[in-house]
């Protein structure tokens, strides 16, 4: 029986067959937080829907029931990234180029750890909407951030993140693309985020690329969250750079949420980052051959952002439109 036929058979029997376990307990190896299990009503929601799509369908177009969806947008989602600051806070005083290019690397890996208890994907912005935030940090210095959809088809969200007091600037854009897979899902994670350290124009921009983002078990088995594939974090400035590998794990054997990755110099290796992008994280330096702790996501404080209240936000804001589409979708 094939795989569409499985589908609408489960489909026609109320879901019956699909999903079907009653151990409460995440796949082994992986976290509570990034699993889910549907009940049975959601479960047939999402069977039904399945049962009209094709292998490598764009889902950009889907229109998605509200319990796999994260009650807030894209363009806020960004903001993840922003939770560890005082990373980047002072990396441009760092004399070694090797270690403003490792804060910048700590930067970026720090924000993977923030996510939504289960499997849930954020809203898909609409054009014009825009999200925007400001943040009081501890020794008194601020930041603001804005983002906006600038396209619809192809969806492109742009963000802009500055802290003047702090020499930062952060900016980039999401190109993100949606497929079925089967019994995944796949977000496909275009775009580059370019980090500036505005007290070091020497360095030029760091680039970033994104991994890829899959939710496994939509048919079959408790639905998990991974990030797939590789990333890099490059500076040509400097001619340094990072293949981050986002490891998947295999049917028998592997991790959840590993990762590793070679730091290079000129073509030369000096260092190797690993560990869990949902945990720990440690980096060996091969120059001295000593080894640290990157970033501990348990030991790690979150910044909490500051956003206008609904009342004084624009129609066009994030927040106010997922509030009314939330709200449509209970009447």
């Amino acid at each position: 029986m094939g795989l569409f036929s499985q589908v609408s058979s489960a489909v026609a029997r109320g879901g019956q067959g699909l999903k079907t376990s009653k151990d409460e307990r995440p796949p082994e190896g992986a976290n509570a937080e990034d699993t889910e299990e549907l009940d049975e009503e959601s479960g047939n929601i999402l069977l039904s829907l399945i049962s009209q799509l094709r292998i490598g369908m764009d889902l950009h177009k889907v229109t998605l029931p509200t319990f796999v969806l994260e009650p807030r947008s894209m363009l806020e989602r960004v903001t993840d990234f922003l939770s560890h600051p005082d990373i980047l806070f002072g990396a441009d005083a760092l004399q070694s180029p090797e270690e403003r290019f490792i804060a910048i690397l700590t930067y970026y890996m720090s924000g993977w750890h923030i996510k939504p208890k289960g499997v849930k994907k954020p809203y898909n912005p609409v054009l014009g909407e825009f999200f925007r935030c400001s943040y009081t940090y501890h020794n008194g210095t601020t930041g603001v951030y804005i983002a906006e959809q600038v396209s619809h088809h192809p969806p492109i969200s742009a963000y802009y993140y500055i802290s003047p007091e702090n020499n930062v600037l952060i900016y980039g854009d999401l190109r993100p693309k949606s497929k079925f897979l089967g019994n995944s899902a796949a977000t496909i994670m275009g775009g580059e985020s370019h980090v500036v350290l505005l007290n070091r124009p020497e360095d030029g921009e760091y680039t970033i690329s994104m991994p890829n983002m899959y939710a496994r078990g939509i048919l079959f088995g408790k639905m998990v969250l991974e990030l797939g594939d590789q990333s890099e974090v490059t500076n040509k400035s400097l001619n340094m750079s990072t293949n981050v590998d986002f490891k998947v794990k295999g049917y028998f054997t592997g991790t959840y949420n590993m990762i590793d990755g070679k730091v290079m110099h000129d073509g030369n290796q000096i260092g190797e980052m690993s560990g869990k992008w949902s945990d720990r994280m440690d980096y060996k330096d091969f120059r001295t051959g000593q080894s640290r702790t990157l970033f501990d996501a348990h030991n790690a404080n979150a910044v909490q952002k500051t956003v206008p209240p609904l009342e004084q936000q624009h129609p066009n804001e994030s927040q106010r439109y997922v509030r009314l589409t939330l709200c449509s979708s209970v009447y």
